[in-house]
């Protein structure tokens, strides 16, 4: 039977680079069919007065940095969409004066963290494409920001309470009757007496998540995700050297089983309170005296 703490999903690997003759992704065969958007290349404008110079890289200290701007900036002002296909290398390059290889590098940046695609074809087929960013690319670049930035102790866990007491209260009111089965699994689970500190974590774990997803807003989800993964090093070092994991095993137990017994009942604001509770307590007990940092795992 499977275990209900399954193991993360592999993270994928980075995306393949593009082709030096243009933006295309190798990774791909030539001969697989290509979807065929309806979307044209986007027209650049080069900036006022940026003729003869170079309008991205002065905006950085790294060129290809210029070229990630552009494309944000034509985000965030809504000139770039979803499905919009940028112009082809040579003419990128042209319009903002600088290297095929500076725009290719800085089409590799954005290959990474999810925001373009590369579709192999001819004409409008074909190119690099504005993509959504899938959920997994955005978790893993916030949990790797935040357990880099070294965030407090009580800058994480006030965080993690405020979107786990927003994530109770809309999960009481929109849970399905498959959330709460998934619920009352980990629980199940998580009784074990024999199960590992490492096995546990990754249930109480996939215990917040549950949460964050029954709650229904996709966003407060992928925080939650982030952050909770983010904790997670420091959480199985601090249940594997804890005094005692036999009992605070059980106090974690029968914390969880009273947010999921609120969350059955609808109430929102109880589950709210025991799980606020609950992450102050446990990242005391488990985390020391708030000295450590987010993402130190010593």
């Amino acid at each position: 039977m499977t275990h209900p703490c399954a193991p993360a999903s592999p993270e994928p690997g980075p995306p393949p680079a593009a082709e030096e003759s243009g933006l295309s992704n190798p990774g791909q065969p030539a001969s697989e069919p290509a979807p065929a958007p309806d979307a044209t290349p986007v027209q650049v404008e080069t900036p006022a007065g940026a003729q003869g110079a170079n309008p991205v890289a002065s905006r950085s200290g790294r060129a290809y940095e210029g070229v990630v701007q552009w494309v944000e900036d034509g985000i965030v002002s809504g000139r770039l969409r979803v499905g919009d296909v940028l112009p082809a290398e040579r003419d990128l390059a042209a319009q903002l004066a600088v290297s095929r290889a500076v725009v290719r590098e800085g089409v590799r940046a954005l290959h990474a963290i999810g925001v373009v695609d590369s579709r192999v074809g001819a004409g409008a087929a074909g190119g690099t494409v504005i993509t959504a960013v899938p959920t997994e690319a955005l978790n893993r670049f916030l949990r790797m920001h935040v357990a880099l930035a070294q965030f407090s102790l009580l800058d994480v866990v006030d965080v993690r309470c405020s979107l786990e007491g927003l994530s109770a209260r809309l999960a009481a009111r929109n849970a399905t009757d498959a959330d709460h089965a998934r619920l009352a699994d980990l629980i199940t689970a998580m009784r074990d007496d024999d199960l590992p500190p490492d096995v546990f974590n990754a249930c109480d774990t996939d215990f917040h998540v549950a949460i964050a997803r029954a709650a229904g807003n996709a966003l407060a989800t992928d925080l939650t995700v982030a952050i909770r993964e983010s904790m997670r090093s420091p959480i199985r070092h601090g249940m594997n050297h804890v005094d005692d994991w036999p009992a605070v095993r059980a106090r974690l137990r029968e914390e969880h089983e009273a947010i999921a017994a609120a969350l059955a009942d609808g109430d929102g604001s109880r589950a709210a309170d025991l799980l606020d509770a609950h992450i102050r307590r446990a990242s005391e007990q488990l985390l020391g005296d708030g000295a450590q940092a987010a993402g130190d795992t010593a």
